[in-house]
């Protein structure tokens, strides 16, 4: 967006606060299309799947795959997460293409939620808490504190740098690459309105797969790691 985010300001309980009113928007909306799109393809489920029931079943059984390669016999526990998380990812970093983008706000275009570093370390945090909890209840203290002298405690201290670097990468990586594109595409449309944007604009449709993939992948390997025997 060439212009920023639509910030609306405003005081709430004494203390002033503002709200990228354009993000908020896509957020919403990627998860009501999710809602209206999952109950449509799980609303007349069949033996022989119509066209939306079958897309569905090909990246369940994708992602169910990863999981279980990846975690082992716990991946049926975390799969919910792993999958919401790609759903939602996949569909908020869709939200900043057209048609949508082609509406004017009061400061620039509609831009995706995942253009916006508070949704991006939001869920990078949502991750973080997650595979810690499930390493807690998987290993108790030994999931950081392998044992009480000076190499396991040099090992904490190392594991709790990497804990603070995993959310931080998650969150820019995919913050960094929807910006990165939105922004070329705006610019593009202001050069050559009708030729130029459009093989970007399918490479951008491209890498908001990938990205999606990419964080959904990530927090498997990190959910593994933290549940993992050898850990």
């Amino acid at each position: 967006m060439s212009e920023g985010h639509w910030i609306v300001n405003t005081v709430i309980a004494g203390h002033p606060m503002a709200f990228n009113m354009d993000t908020l928007f896509t957020m919403w909306a990627a998860m009501l299309f999710l809602i209206v799109v999952s109950f449509l393809a799980t609303r007349n489920l069949s033996i022989f799947p119509n066209k939306l029931q079958l897309v569905f079943e090909k990246i369940l059984g994708y992602f169910k795959d990863l999981t279980d390669n990846l975690i082992g016999s716990d991946g049926k526990k975390h799969f919910p997460l792993i999958m919401s998380l790609f759903l939602f990812i996949v569909t908020a970093n869709l939200m900043g293409q057209l048609p949508l983008k082609m509406v004017e706000l009061k400061a620039g275009e509609i831009a995706s939620p995942t253009n916006d570093i508070n949704l991006t370390a939001a869920l990078a945090i949502i991750v973080l808490v997650y595979y810690v909890c499930a390493g807690f209840m998987k290993k108790g203290h030994k999931f950081l504190l392998h044992e009480f002298s000076f190499v396991g405690i040099i090992s904490l201290l190392v594991e709790l740098l990497d804990m603070i670097t995993r959310p931080l990468t998650l969150a820019l990586r995919l913050f960094g690459n929807i910006l990165a594109g939105e922004i070329l595409i705006t610019a593009l449309l202001g050069i050559f309105a009708w030729v130029l944007p459009l093989p970007m604009m399918f490479f951008e449709v491209f890498v908001a797969v990938v990205q999606a993939f990419v964080f959904s992948m990530l927090t498997t390997v990190y959910i593994a790691t933290a549940v993992s025997e050898e850990h």
